[in-house]
């Protein structure tokens, strides 16, 4: 499969130049099977003060514009995350959806940043660990600071995940861990991830790029550098199976 992760290069543009600057993006992927967006891009993970007027339903237009494409494009597209509203309140929703345009799986993301950040002031936790079918493999998803918590990582591995699927907003100051930490949850877990981060700058704090493809041995397929840019490669998620079952690590944990 041919995956492509969109670096966005982030501005404080409104959101709808946002929505409109992503799509055109999609139209300049090469032929791609699975295209990914990253963290909070249609206001920015750091505009804290627009999450509560630029949240949307599920049914609201940017997932819809985005469904749209995917049925034209025939292909899936995670496209990242966005200030989902409903009934139970705000959350940091990311969508993938199918090739007919439908919604596969939502991931509201469960690790909240509260480092010089507003997140857990003002969005509500998700408390549901995600793993979908594709037609590649199973495909667990997690979004930036749960990266730092490998035990979910884990817990994916055990529902079936074969690759990893991580949009986010890692900001620069802290881009090593970044880079250490999509090797880590890949090669500890023997499976692939593919990660989606943001570039640029908005509401004065700057983005560190460096999306990446990981393979199950933590080896570095593609990444991207720190602008906006769309990071590519070619995968062959039947790897993990192989890698598993040359190496099998998982099988030796041991439980107390």
């Amino acid at each position: 499969m041919r995956v492509a992760s969109i670096q966005l290069e982030m501005a404080d543009r409104p959101k709808a130049q946002n929505v409109e600057h992503a799509l055109a993006l999609l139209d300049r992927v090469p032929e791609a099977d699975l295209i990914l967006l990253p963290e909070i891009w249609p206001c920015g993970f750091f505009a804290f003060d627009r999450y509560a007027a630029e949240s949307e339903p599920l049914d609201g237009p940017t997932v819809t514009a985005f469904r749209r494409k995917a049925r034209d494009r025939s292909c899936h597209i995670v496209m990242g995350s966005l200030v989902e509203r409903n009934a139970n309140g705000l959350f940091n929703t990311t969508v993938l959806i199918g090739p007919g345009g439908e919604i596969a799986a939502c991931y509201r993301k469960i690790h909240l940043f509260g480092y010089q950040s507003d997140e857990t002031r003002l969005l509500t936790p998700g408390k549901e660990i995600v793993v979908a079918d594709t037609p590649w493999g199973r495909a667990g998803f997690s979004t930036c600071y749960d990266l730092r918590f490998p035990e979910l990582f884990r817990r994916m591995v055990d529902r079936g995940a074969e690759i990893f699927l991580v949009p986010s907003a890692w900001p620069l100051a802290r881009i090593e861990a970044w880079r250490l930490f999509n090797r880590a949850r890949a090669h500890e877990n023997l499976a692939f991830l593919v990660s989606c981060n943001c570039a640029g700058e908005n509401a004065g704090k700057r983005y560190g790029g460096h999306s990446m493809i990981v393979d199950p041995w933590g080896k570095v397929l593609a990444e991207g550098g720190e602008g906006g840019e769309i990071v590519a490669a070619e995968i062959d998620v039947g790897q993990t199976t192989a890698a598993r079952r040359e190496f099998p690590a998982l099988a030796d944990r041991v439980f107390h």
